[in-house]
């Protein structure tokens, strides 16, 4: 049989935001929507069993609207999910990414078509896997994810991957020796309202291991020190703030520190 179309997200460059996948629904329904069955989605390092796929995919029926995967839930609300189904999270499954996941051409198409005639509002994404299965769902409209056991995250070798399809394999390069502190400076973002109840946890647990440290905020607190970068603290983005102490780190620091850490004042290290 034919081998698959294998896709690099990062080559498909014609859409800003072309990670976020949604961007890329219309392109997939009008290259794939008419002889195509599934597009499957895996990152860099999943492993394919491409018959143990093919047959997986075949148990279910490719003229309705799938949205297959490994099932993640929240064992209890959270921030990151803007605190989505608050009085029982684990009702809402999103898919494990490095398992891959698959939907149907007839959910695709569906899709791409409602993105056509209303496109994304925000380009904010702050968990993928998860906003994803919200538009997905569009509020009970849509299907749920169905989990399949077969999509895994086990290790290629190990002796639970005999009934997997997919396998994840990652493995870290030998870094070498660690970097010396010296070697990397912590630029810390804050703002007034919080530097009350914020930077003394800071001050209190790992501020004491950096060597080079600084605390960057919309107000000059010489009790902290914190330096003023001249950029209004806003609710949402906090780009300008970043591209300061970009600025800074590149103008004000020695040349010979290698690393800048950027952090925020509720980060823990």
């Amino acid at each position: 049989k034919e081998l698959p179309t294998v896709l690099l997200i990062h080559q498909m460059d014609r859409h800003e935001g072309a990670w976020t996948i949604l961007p890329l629904m219309r392109d997939f329904s009008i290259a794939y929507g008419r002889n195509s069955s599934w597009i499957f989605f895996c990152e860099e390092d999943t492993r394919i069993q491409v018959v143990k796929l093919l047959e997986t995919l075949g148990r279910f029926d490719g003229s309705k609207e799938w949205f297959l995967g490994k099932a993640l839930y929240d064992e209890e609300s959270t921030i990151i999910h803007h605190y989505a189904f608050a009085e029982n999270p684990k009702v809402f499954k999103f898919p494990d990414f490095a398992a891959g996941w698959a939907l149907s051409i007839p959910l695709v198409n569906k899709l791409a078509k409602k993105l056509k005639s209303e496109p994304l509002k925000s380009d904010f994404t702050i968990d993928l896997k998860h906003e994803i299965a919200l538009y997905i769902w569009q509020k009970g409209e849509g299907p749920h994810l169905t989990p399949v056991p077969e999509f895994c995250t086990d290790d290629v070798n190990s002796y639970k991957a005999d009934n997997c399809a997919t396998t994840f394999s990652n493995f870290l390069p030998l870094c070498g020796e660690p970097v010396k502190k010296e070697d990397v400076f912590v630029a810390v973002k804050t703002c007034q309202k919080f530097h009350g109840d914020r930077i003394p946890v800071v001050k209190q647990t790992w501020e004491r291991e950096a060597a080079l440290i600084e605390y960057y905020s919309d107000y000059a607190d010489i009790s902290i020190p914190t330096i003023d970068l001249g950029v209004p603290n806003t609710d949402r983005g906090h780009c300008g703030k970043t591209f300061a102490i970009l600025e800074r780190f590149l103008n004000h620091s020695s040349p010979r520190i290698p690393w800048l850490v950027v952090v925020d004042d509720d980060t823990l290290i």
